[in-house]
Formats: C-alpha cells, structure tokens, sequence
C-alpha cells in the first residue's frame, strides 16, 4: 500500500517538503530519524541492481563484466557478494526504528501481527518474482521456492519477534551460537559424496536442498544448490539479528560523536574476526558461512560508520544522497521493479549503448553504460515517489 510522508527507519509520519526530506533535526531531537540509514539502504539497493545487471549482461547477453561485480563462483568475497548481506543488515537495522512505540522485550498480538503479514507479503512479492519463467512456461521450468525476497521476509520475521520478545544480550547469544554451531553442521558427512567446503555443492547444508527441494533447488546437479535454501537461512538470520543489535545501540547513543568511531571499531573487529575465521571456514555466499557473515556485516558496519559521520552527526548536504535516499525509502519496491524491467536488458536499445560505448572505452567499462542506463531508468519511479512524499509498503 501507498503512504504519504516523512519516512523514519520503516515507519511514515508527518508530510515534508520532498526537495528536503532527507534533512533533519539534530540526532537527539525526539523524532529525527538516521539519514546514513535511508541512505546506505539505497546504496545497498542500487548495488543489488548494478550487480543482478551485470551479471545477466554478462551470462545472457555474452557482454563483458568486471570480476568485482560478479559473484564468487564459491568460496571468496568480491564486491557484489557484499550487498545482499549489507541489505539484510540494514533489515535488521531498521527494526528498532520500524517497531516505533514497541520496545524491546516486549509482544503484542497486534504488533506480532504486522510483523507476521509484513513477512507474509515479501515472501509473496518472492514466489511471484523467482517464478516469473515458471509462470509463463510450466513445462520448461522449474518452481522455486527461494529467493532474495524470501529470504528478506524470513529473516525479517524471526530478527522482529526476536527483537520483541529478548533482550540484546540474548540476541548477540543466540546469533553467536548460530553462527558457530552452522560450522560443524557443514562438516557434517552427507551421503555419496566427499565434504569440499572449497567446492561448490560438497557439503551437508547443499545436500539438504538437493534431498528436500530435488529439482526445485536454484543449481542443477548432483553437487547442486541453493544460494537461499534452507539450512542457509539460519545464518543469515543471525547476521539480521546483529542488525538489530546496530539499530538499538544507534537508537541509544546517536546523539554521540562518538558514535561513528564505535561503529568503525565494531566493524575492523568484526572484518578481522572474520578472516580468521575464514582461514579454518572459508567465506561462502552460496552457504552462507559464519565467516562470510562476520565479514559482510564488519564491511557494512564501516561505510556505514562514515555516512553516520557525515550525514547525522556533521549533518552535512552531500551530492548524491538525494540520489540514494530515494532509492533507500522504497527499497524493496525498486528492488521488485528492477527484477520486472530486467527483461529490457536482454533488449536492442542495451546492446545500442554497448555499441556506442564500446567506441571509446575498453570492453569492461562499455559494458557497464547499460548496467548505468538501466539503474536510471529504475531510479525515475523511485524518484517520482520520492518527490510525491509516497513510500511503498510492502
């Protein structure tokens, strides 16, 4: 559904001017919202865009693509295996600022009942967008039950109640434990097969989806997969929990200066944790590894700690942050529009701006003149919302 007004961290108040809506009131003025949380929220969608683009240019269109901007084939983190977890970070996040009057250690009915229809409606959104080629041809694809917006709607759902119903010291146990009871349960020997965690498929989490989904799994095979399965979920649960361990402690103590320093030590800790762990469980996106979550949610926490810096503590106008504030209000309706108007990729007038490109950059560069064209053609909805003070609810 459609809401007019000022939007703060998942809720919508009061109407704004849309010229300045991402202008505030000092940090601890009762109402003022985080703008680093709009903002790095639509840095993180337009990464999504960028990436998901580039890739099918690349493997649908045979167009050239950096590396950076493809995913690992497996174990590793390139720059687009960074901004799915960013987003679910921001998720995670957002909840103490969406929940609005609920605090913490506290349920409702009704509040658990949003909570559960919100998840309910992005899971939805999911199985309508995985499915689309399912949709138009039953018998030359496959259902799939998974996906990013599934899995957004999933984590959601368990990181709200959570957050409701445990205090954060239990939240910060119960994600730890998570992540490190995850690492024996990829060990774990599965049947026919020889445990690889450097391999694609060779382990019990990817075997699972395989013996439960069968030929609904994402990758086809007898190593096959799914990047969003089942088992993966539960780590990814646990880095939107340390979302909300973010999100509580910036409710508390944004009006610090401080803050943002607290912030970029919690992430170095977090990166270097990370890698040392990855050294024993190497990072793996499509399993969702311990290590990969300590990374992507140390990585986050970083840029994230700079936007902090600039734009709520300096306050500080920076170009561009209209430009992705507005991407980051209506986040999960870009990221929808994105995956419905991806078909025009596949189109003549994307190879044209290849082409033209292509007579005076070098192969990589020329590529990403379409992956550009088509994250603005997005952008000019969003922005349309943006200016009409409308954010869309899913």
């Amino acid at each position: 559904m459609f809401r007019r007004g000022r939007f703060h961290g998942g809720n919508c108040l009061v109407a704004e001017p849309a010229t300045t809506a991402y202008v505030r009131a000092a940090p601890s003025q009762p109402g003022a919202r985080l703008v680093s949380l709009d903002a790095l929220r639509g840095i993180t969608v337009v990464g999504m865009i960028v990436v998901n683009s580039a890739a099918y240019l690349k493997y649908v269109d045979r167009f050239d693509a950096y590396p950076i901007l493809l995913h690992s084939d497996w174990a590793g983190v390139t720059l687009a295996d960074l901004v799915f977890p960013a987003f679910l970070v921001m998720v995670g996040a957002s909840i103490p600022f969406s929940l609005g009057a609920a605090k913490a250690g506290s349920l409702d009915r009704q509040t658990a009942a949003k909570i559960f229809w919100r998840s309910v409606r992005l899971i939805i959104a999911g199985l309508l967008i995985s499915n689309l080629y399912w949709l138009a041809d039953f018998a030359h694809n496959s259902f799939r039950p998974f996906g990013v917006l599934q899995r957004i709607g999933l984590c959601y759902f368990a990181a709200a109640l959570l957050y409701l119903i445990a205090a954060w010291r239990l939240r910060l146990g119960l994600a730890a434990l998570v992540l490190l009871l995850y690492w024996p349960l990829t060990l774990i020997a599965f049947p026919d097969g020889h445990t690889n965690l450097y391999a694609a498929g060779a382990n019990f989490v990817s075997w699972f989806d395989r013996a439960a989904l069968g030929v609904h799994a994402y990758v086809k095979g007898p190593l096959g997969y799914d990047p969003e399965g089942i088992l993966s979920t539960l780590p990814a649960i646990a880095q939107t929990l340390l979302g909300t361990l973010v999100g509580e402690w910036l409710l508390r103590h944004r009006e610090r200066t401080a803050a943002p320093g607290t912030m970029a030590l919690a992430g170095v800790a977090l990166l270097l944790l990370g890698a040392l762990w990855a050294v024993f469980f190497p990072p793996v996106k499509s399993i969702w590894t311990s290590s990969y979550v300590l990374i992507t949610t140390g990585a986050t926490l970083l840029p994230w700690a700079l936007c902090h810096w600039a734009l709520d503590v300096k306050q500080r106008r920076i170009w561009g942050t209209e430009f992705f504030v507005a991407f980051g209000l209506n986040a999960i309706f870009a990221y929808i529009l994105h995956e419905l108007a991806s078909l025009m990729l596949a189109g003549d007038a994307m190879r044209w701006f290849d082409v033209v490109a292509s007579r005076v950059l070098a192969p990589k560069a020329a590529a990403l003149v379409p992956v550009i064209v088509f994250v603005m053609i997005v952008w000019l909805p969003v922005r349309y919302l943006y200016r009409r003070n409308w954010i869309v609810r899913i």
